[in-house]
């Protein structure tokens, strides 16, 4: 079984919780940087200054498996190269759940890494633990100049809910839909448009052993791209699955139209469910039509298509309230422990990775999409454009994508509503009956904290 880093994978770390530049920001000047390196103070209105003397930092990252890992190792060199007192040493793991247990140890042995990668939730765990520096510390203010060049639904996502930037974004990508063109021609159908279009076409073309599409709710534990696909399409229905404050609407008419939605084209025999990316592998053995997965997942989708048939891939369809994605993927954070001139340091690296001309060399090495749209002026990304036309429908989602509230437990309520997916599709629940169900786990899980 080959190893990829998913949403499921980061949801599963999560289970551990409840159990325990684009633009470029402004230039301090000169004669202020031995000051500015120094500086510590949050929201000082003093951006940290890059540091003249030799510095190491530590990150704490998962891009260690296929094209990831190069494209890591080019960030890093590229970096390197322009700040040689510089050294980032990588702390590689081989997945998210490994990575979050080590971060979450290093911290309680008071030997955190200077950054690391995380999830929102896990960004809130650390935060409320008082071991995060925010954004603000290190640029001097909340709203760096870089921040306002990233898509609005990134610069949504660097905030938790206090509204306060504690994270900067790294492996960003959305949702796509990936299908069977010449299937698709074949029984004269078009690309769905809606979801009511999809519908028709998962039914049209469920037969003589093929099935619309094999989703992967996840478990209680590491809810997966069903469970995501089931809050897109509540958000395409004009639900709120979370206020802010993360008070769940489980089990909203409209969150429960969503179930029903997808327990009708189960029933209809054009959805199925299966595990560890089901969709991917029914679709390459032309068992699918549609498979609904990351964008930074094409690489695998068309490795396992083979050149059998024509992957097409577009952007998903819309509901009565319009189109809905959600973000996938980690962003950023930097630990409080670091010293001024780490910090200092890191902050650079923040910068400069965020780059247009960096974005546009990760997104077309790892397959996650650009932070900021002038990345697609760069002549790396333009051709690979060129050649991969999905990843222009991929960034035009970036702006709507929502992300849920960065609460500690928001993800065990998501293994809820993997269960509650499971419950209707599988064992034949009624939607409003397992939602219910979901809703009330949830509630309590809040009131944990």
């Amino acid at each position: 079984m080959r190893k990829r880093i998913s949403a499921a994978a980061g949801l599963a770390a999560l289970a551990l919780t409840a159990t325990a530049c684009a633009g470029g920001g402004t230039s301090t000047p000169k004669a202020d940087a031995a000051a500015g390196a120094k500086s510590s103070s949050g929201g000082s209105g003093t951006e940290l200054a890059v540091p003249t003397g030799p510095v190491t930092i530590t990150f704490e990252e998962a891009m260690t498996i296929g094209t990831l890992k190069p494209a890591m190792d080019k960030l890093v060199s590229d970096f390197q190269a322009k700040y040689p007192n510089i050294t980032v040493k990588l702390q590689g793991e081989p997945d998210y759940a490994t990575m979050y247990t080590k971060e979450k140890a290093e911290v309680q042995a008071g030997n955190a890494p200077t950054i690391g990668q995380a999830y929102e939730s896990w960004a809130s765990y650390f935060q409320s633990s008082g071991v995060l520096s925010p954004v603000s510390e290190l640029a001097g203010t909340d709203t760096p100049a870089a921040m306002t060049t990233f898509y609005k639904g990134i610069q949504e996502d660097m905030k938790l809910p206090d509204g306060k930037t504690w994270m900067w974004p790294f492996n960003k990508s959305v949702l796509i839909l990936f299908y069977n063109a010449d299937l698709m021609a074949k029984d004269g159908q078009s690309e769905p448009k809606t979801w009511d279009d999809y519908a028709s076409v998962m039914k049209a073309v469920s037969k003589d052993g093929v099935t619309g599409s094999t989703i992967d709710p996840g478990s209680a534990t590491a809810a997966a791209f069903g469970t995501q696909w089931f809050e897109i399409l509540a958000k395409a229905n004009g639900a709120t699955l979370y206020d802010k404050d993360g008070t769940p609407h489980l089990n909203d008419p409209n969150v429960v139209k969503a179930l029903q939605y997808m327990k009708d084209l189960k029933d209809a025999n054009a959805l199925a469910t299966g595990k560890n990316y089901p969709g991917e592998t029914a679709l390459g053995a032309q068992k699918g039509m549609f498979d609904i997965s990351s964008a930074a997942g094409y690489g695998f989708e068309n490795k396992t298509v083979g050149g059998k048939f024509k992957l097409a891939i577009t952007a998903l369809p819309s509901g009565p309230a319009g189109a809905a994605n959600e973000l996938t993927g980690t962003n950023i954070v930097v630990f409080k422990s670091a010293s001024a001139d780490q910090k200092a340091a890191a902050w650079a690296f923040l910068k400069f990775i965020t780059s247009p001309e960096e974005q546009a060399g990760w997104a077309a090495t790892s397959g996650y999409l650009p932070v900021t749209a002038q990345a697609l002026d760069q002549p790396a990304l333009k051709d690979f454009i060129a050649k991969n036309p999905y990843e222009t429908a991929a960034v035009s989602e970036l702006d709507t994508a929502f992300a849920l509230p960065g609460y500690s437990w928001i993800f065990k309520c998501q293994g809820y509503e993997a269960t509650a997916i499971q419950e209707a599709l599988e064992n034949g629940k009624q939607p409003s009956d397992a939602l219910n169900t979901a809703q009330g786990a949830c509630a309590a899980a809040k009131a944990q904290g």
